[in-house]
């Protein structure tokens, strides 16, 4: 049985093109969940209440936003230079 490449044309070309933002979430959240986690390990290691949970989890949240903002520009840079050839 052979495959129309024209009937899964546009699935393909729309699937492409959403794939590198497929990531961006879940490396969001792995960013903040890891920072979240080194804080409490710094708590107990430390034996304070919630200080460096709170520090690393607002670092996380920056870090993590910065990410995401930057590989998004990359992203679009890349597809606007793709765009002109």
């Amino acid at each position: 049985m052979k495959i129309d490449p024209d009937k899964y044309g546009s699935f393909n070309k729309t699937l492409s093109e959403a794939a590198p933002y497929m990531g961006l979430g879940l490396q969001l959240a792995a960013t903040i969940v890891l920072m979240v986690l080194l804080g409490d390990w710094l708590d107990g290691k430390l034996g304070l209440k919630y200080i460096f949970t709170i520090i690393c989890a607002i670092l996380g949240i920056g870090a993590g936003m910065y990410n995401l903002i930057r590989t998004a520009n990359n992203i679009e840079k890349r597809k606007a230079k793709n765009d002109k050839k």
